[in-house]
């Protein structure tokens, strides 16, 4: 074998004791103790140089390979791949042949260059994907009770003949009652000039004469007393309501996934109307050919939304997510003509296990609400306050509850093989 040096390699004398190794070993050996580098340049000859980052550059016999990266990958994608390849294999020679290509190309070292085939094979395989099962629980109980006996409590002392005009407002009575006064027919005596009276007065759905009425005097100072009537009450109201949303959505690493179930709903904010009146506008309205412009309307989201932020699976099968969840009904109500939107949110990041349930968020509302009515003193006597007083009880109970449970989904192993990167300097 013949040697040729290089210029840079100083001369020293170095002893180092070898046992059965090759050739290649041995010198391998030899560069490392004198802190030199070699390469081939026949079959029968090698080039000894300095160790150094020049000689590397210059001596080094490199090879060129251009590796396809997976479609549609962004640009720092791309970047984060050229940052791995560098940092890692200590690769200098990385080009692009353009912003938007999915191609680079290397140039190292025929070692490097197979170690970051190995790498990029395990960079550029297919990304597992996460498959959510999500399930939203909605219970909503309603219960009303009325119990007990509405004793009359209430007293109405009224003049006869004076309420008796008031309440036929109009009608030509004033006649018979003079007659009926002046011919002395209105006196306790006389039941069936009275009940005939009473008769046409309790004709009027307004009429005090409507509930019973106890009289007593007579002529101008017949006086009537209106009592309360007695009643009893004993009535249950009560509803459920379960509801389960159940919604299975997939979503790629580091990727957002959007899902919505539900409606939208039109809420007015104007409309048109003309404020300024020319023949125009009077013939269009005269003709009713008048087609006023469409007015403006907003689309509100009712239902359930979810948005998974850019889901990121780990090696040993964890998963992290960053959630928000938005629940969103009428309520029934609505304010100067715009109905009232409930409102239910969440937001928070989470890590679970493949296959682990997680309930991310729940809400419970509780509503009690209890009335009494009836006479002083009575009602707030125990026992008594059931047959002398009404008792109202209103339950209201609503449960949310949103259960997340993550499926790992990948058609490769989550753990990679070992590079072995040789460390033989040529």
């Amino acid at each position: 074998m013949t040697v040729v040096f290089d210029d840079s390699v100083v001369s020293k004398q170095v002893r180092f004791y070898v046992d059965d190794v090759d050739f290649e070993a041995a010198l391998k050996l030899a560069c490392q103790v004198s802190q030199t580098m070699w390469t081939p340049l026949s079959t029968r000859q090698f080039f000894v140089a300095k160790d150094a980052p020049d000689n590397h550059k210059q001596y080094d016999r490199l090879s060129l390979q251009t590796f396809v990266l997976p479609p549609h990958s962004a640009q720092a994608e791309t970047q984060e791949i050229v940052n791995v390849l560098r940092t890692v294999l200590d690769v200098h020679f990385i080009s692009q042949p353009g912003p938007t290509s999915d191609l680079i190309e290397v140039r190292a070292p025929q070692p490097i260059l197979a170690a970051c085939v190995k790498l990029m094979a395990q960079l550029t395989s297919d990304r597992p994907q996460v498959m959510l099962d999500i399930d939203v629980y909605e219970i909503s109980h309603q219960l009303t009770q009325n119990i007990g006996v509405h004793v009359p409590n209430t007293f109405n002392l009224y003049n006869i003949p004076a309420a008796a005009l008031a309440g036929l407002g109009g009608q030509n009575i004033s006649q018979l009652i003079n007659q009926l006064i002046s011919s002395g027919g209105i006196n306790q005596a006389n039941g069936t000039a009275i009940s005939s009276l009473l008769a046409q007065l309790g004709g009027q759905g307004n009429s005090i004469f409507s509930n019973p009425l106890a009289t007593f005097g007579g002529g101008l100072t017949f006086m009537g007393l209106s009592l309360d009537k007695l009643a009893g009450e004993l009535s249950v109201n009560e509803s459920w309501v379960r509801a389960l949303d159940h919604l299975t959505m997939r979503a790629a690493d580091n990727n957002d996934a959007t899902f919505h179930l539900g409606s939208r709903y039109p809420i007015l904010n104007a409309s048109y109307a003309p404020i300024y009146n020319s023949p125009a506008i009077s013939q269009v309205l005269g003709n009713n050919s008048y087609v006023p412009p469409f007015p403006s309307v907003s689309y509100e989201d009712l239902g359930l939304s979810v948005k998974v932020v850019k889901p990121v699976i780990h090696g040993n099968g964890d998963v992290s997510l960053q959630l928000e969840l938005q629940v969103r009904s009428l309520t029934g109500q609505s304010a100067n003509g715009v109905p009232v939107i409930s409102n239910q949110e969440y937001k928070g990041s989470i890590n679970v296990k493949d296959g682990e349930p997680a309930a991310v968020a729940g809400e419970v509302t509780l509503t009690e609400q209890r009335s009494l009515s009836g006479i002083p003193g009575f009602g707030f006597l125990p026992g008594l306050n059931q047959i002398a007083a009404e008792n109202t009880r209103e339950d209201e109970q609503d449960e949310l509850m949103i259960v997340v449970t993550p499926h790992v989904v990948a058609n490769n192993e989550r753990t990679s093989s070992e590079i072995w990167l040789s460390t033989n300097t040529k």
